[in-house]
Order: C-alpha cells, then sequence, then structure tokens
C-alpha cells in the first residue's frame, strides 16, 4: 500500500468506511454521489490464464481501462483500502459465462470460494470526477435525479490483445454547451479515472442510434440546449468478456461501484 499516498482527512475516511459498510448491510443502488470526493472503482476479474491478455488488453486502452490495482489469483484485499473486500463490499456483481450474463448477485463470498483462481483488475471510474464538476457549476445529470448514469456501447473497436476483443463503451454527461471547454480542462487532468471525453456531440458518430436507450444505466434527462459529453467507461471490460466470450468472469453491475480511501485528488496531474 506504500506507493500509493493516503492524503484523506479522518472525515473523508470516515465516510468512505461507512459507505462501504452501508453497502455490506444491504445497500444496492449505484454510488455516484456517495462519499464524495473520494475514488471509486470499477472490478473485473477474470481466471488465471485469462489474466495477462487482460492485463495487456488494459494496457493497450488506457483511456478505456485504467488500471488501479491488481489483486492476485485468490486475494481479495486490494491497497486502495485498509478494510476492502472486493466479495462484499460492491453493491452489485455481475456472474458471466462464456460471455453471457448469467445472474446480478449482491455478494461473491461463495462464488470466490468455488473459483480460487480469478486474477482481479480494479479499474479508475468517472463518478471520481464529478465532484469536481459539480464544484466547477456543472450539473451532472444523473446524481441530480438520482438515477444511473447512461451508458452505451459504440461501434469504436478496442485494440485487441490474445484472446481480448471487445468495443468501446462510454458514458455520457448533458450539459450546455460553454460548460463544455471546463469540463474538459477538469477531466482531463485526471486520466487514471478515465480522463477527458473521448467524444463530444453527434451520438450517431458512435454507432449510438436512440441516446435515450443506453446499453447500460438509465434512460437521460436532456434539456433543449444541452449537448451530449462522452466519456471513456469501466464498462468497456465487461464489452470484452462478452466479446471474447470468456468462460468465467465476475464483474461490478454497472453504475455500483467500490468505494476507496483514496481522495480523488491524488490521481490529479
Amino acid at each position: 500500500m506504500s506507493n500509493i499516498p493516503f492524503l484523506a482527512t479522518a472525515e473523508q475516511l470516515k465516510q468512505a468506511q461507512q459507505a462501504r459498510l452501508r453497502i455490506r448491510q444491504g445497500y444496492d443502488q449505484p454510488t455516484a454521489g456517495l462519499a464524495s470526493g473520494m475514488t471509486q472503482v470499477n472490478m473485473i476479474c477474470v481466471p488465471e490464464d485469462w489474466a495477462w491478455d487482460f492485463l495487456l488488453y488494459a494496457q493497450r486502452n488506457p483511456q478505456s481501462c485504467p488500471i488501479l490495482d491488481v489483486i492476485e489469483a485468490g486475494q481479495y484485499r486490494t491497497q486502495l483500502g485498509a478494510d476492502i473486500d472486493i466479495r462484499t463490499d460492491f453493491p452489485k456483481y455481475h456472474i458471466w459465462e462464456h460471455g453471457r450474463q448469467v445472474s446480478e448477485v449482491t455478494d461473491i463470498s461463495n462464488i470466490w470460494q468455488e473459483n480460487p483462481k480469478m486474477v482481479t483488475f480494479l479499474i479508475g471510474c468517472s463518478f471520481s470526477f464529478e465532484a469536481d464538476l459539480m464544484a466547477a457549476g456543472i450539473d451532472v445529470r444523473h446524481i441530480t435525479d438520482q438515477t444511473n448514469v447512461p451508458m452505451y456501447l459504440t461501434n469504436v473497436a478496442c485494440r485487441s490483445a490474445g484472446k481480448m476483443s471487445g468495443q468501446l463503451v462510454v458514458s455520457m454527461r448533458p450539459m450546455k454547451a460553454h460548460q463544455v471547454p471546463q469540463a474538459v480542462q477538469i477531466t482531463a487532468k485526471v486520466p487514471q479515472i478515465h480522463g477527458a471525453p473521448v467524444h463530444i456531440g453527434s451520438p450517431h458518430l458512435l454507432g449510438i442510434k436512440d441516446i435515450y436507450c443506453p446499453d447500460f444505466g438509465d434512460a437521460p434527462r436532456i434539456l433543449d440546449d444541452e449537448i451530449t459529453v462522452f466519456w471513456a467507461c469501466g464498462v468497456t471490460p465487461q464489452a470484452a468478456v462478452m466479446q471474447s466470450k470468456v468462460p468465467f468472469a465476475i464483474s461490478h453491475a454497472p453504475g455500483h461501484m467500490l468505494i476507496t480511501d483514496i481522495p480523488d485528488r491524488t490521481w490529479s496531474v
């Protein structure tokens, strides 16, 4: 844990730990806005014999798959927090077999015992820059509306690696045109949590046929004077699991993240 500086205040650590406790006790909703200012992460767990290919896949697609920690086969603790247990501390998990989601659960402890050779990748999440957007006066609509962020499978192919291939997934936040430059500046400073937008406006150029029908998350509310802004999304590994037909995998449910003990500002460059 020594290579990541703990810059959190006692109050921030308390908020993060309370949020995780709430999740362990049954909170199963999207985590945007929880423990504001603390880093949230995505998760993908793959069998040991797929781990190298996924690591290379993430290295080749760093904006959509920025790895913040890799947990060795069978382990469930992370350097991103003192008491984190990845088997219990996400609100919801998706279980995958041969590229198909077969179940959704709120605890994977039993599944973990049955599959002891899983390697876990924790990946930066765009929820971690939303506090800065709101501080700049930019409305983060899914937090305002208490919905899940809309996410879309695009026509943009990621760079493949070994057995892994898939399409880019993006998250979308609508905003007024004059706010876009500031949003770009804010998020460009945090490349390890997806960085600057990958596309602005014109959803059809990403292969999105209906902006109101996301592939993951909830339908957005977009005002007449707003444009759509898209960021690379940590659900991209799940798209790779689907396309590559990984025999078995575990992921977070989109929008249902792990809250760490690391302040968002840790990743700013």
